[in-house]
């Protein structure tokens, strides 16, 4: 029977919200055998899939190509992650190396790389692609492209300790041995040269003073043998040359271990000079009535200050 005051198929308000209430109220009822046994399998699962959220992601195999190459870039350092990267082979001192690096860094941090792989200082480096590689300009501003060719010139500071040590001992083990023995235009082997005389074209000196290598041979000289001698001084070749009338003697400047001298007697605007070709004094090239004034030039730019290039 319909509560009075309501019509019949209506529900009083708040009939609804009393159900409610009394049903969140009510205790719940036990479960039945197959109702327990499908909640805790609903359980379990929601265990296991919050378990394979928290796992750690896998880790590529050793030899995965994505592994390795972020292992090459971080090697290539100089800000090289997210960046361009080009293959580079850079060859110095008849040794290649295959290196990537990153396509926007400059020539001077390309230097820098090189000095980490090499040991060789970047103020010591001449680095060349199509030309000198300019510090301050991008590897893709002069076009680099993959598997280009870098060449580097240089030496390291031990590299050049070992070529000039030897020499300036050998300098000084000569003049040691200069003071002990007799002048040398008194020796017999040199007296056989000395006594044909001074050579009427030879080139003229001047006493006490000291000259630059002219831009021409210096002629007129004799060599051992008595015949005539000039001698070539081809700076941009780093050269000198020997000629003779039969032949020239092309010989490079670091080939040369030592250079004498000493005045000749009665003539001391003149000198007699040898080239030390080998490790003994019978490699010596005598050269006899070189002008005085040229002595000094020539030892300067056989066995001169070493230079990087």
């Amino acid at each position: 029977m319909a509560a009075a005051g309501a019509p019949d198929g209506m529900e009083e308000p708040g009939m609804d919200t009393e159900a409610e209430t009394v049903a969140t109220e009510a205790p719940a009822r036990p479960l039945n055998c197959v109702e327990a046994e499908a909640a805790a399998g609903a359980a379990v699962e929601d265990s296991g899939a919050a378990r394979g959220s928290l796992q750690p992601a896998p880790a590529q195999p050793p030899g995965d190509p994505a592994a390795q190459a972020s292992v090459s870039n971080g090697e290539d350092a100089g800000g090289g992650a997210g960046r361009e990267l080009v293959d580079l082979k850079i060859i110095w001192n008849k040794t290649k190396h295959d290196v990537k690096f990153p396509l926007d860094s400059t020539g001077s941090e390309l230097k820098q790389k090189i000095h980490s792989i090499t040991g060789l200082p970047p103020a010591m480096q001449k680095v060349m692609y199509k030309g000198l590689v300019p510090e301050d300009k991008t590897l893709r501003e002069i076009k680099v492209t993959s598997g280009a060719k870098i060449m580097v010139v240089g030496s390291t500071i031990n590299d050049v300790l070992a070529v000039n040590t030897p020499k300036d001992a050998a300098q000084q083990d000569a003049k040691a041995e200069e003071n002990k023995k007799e002048p040398l235009c008194r020796q017999k082997q040199h007296r056989k040269v000395l006594d044909k005389g001074k050579p009427e074209d030879v080139m003229p000196s001047v006493k006490g003073a000291q000259e630059r290598l002219p831009t021409v041979p210096l002629s007129g000289m004799y060599n051992k043998s008595g015949g005539k001698v000039r001698l070539t001084f081809k700076l941009e070749q780093d050269q000198l040359w020997i000629g003779t009338k039969e032949r020239t003697e092309k010989l490079p400047m670091g080939s040369i271990k030592n250079v004498v001298s000493e005045p000749i007697e009665g003539h001391e605007d003149y000198h007699m000079m040898a080239f030390q070709l080998g490790p003994t004094e019978a490699s010596y090239y005598w050269v006899y009535w070189v002008p005085t004034q040229y002595v000094d030039a020539i030892k300067d730019t056989v066995l001169g200050k070493w230079q990087y290039f």
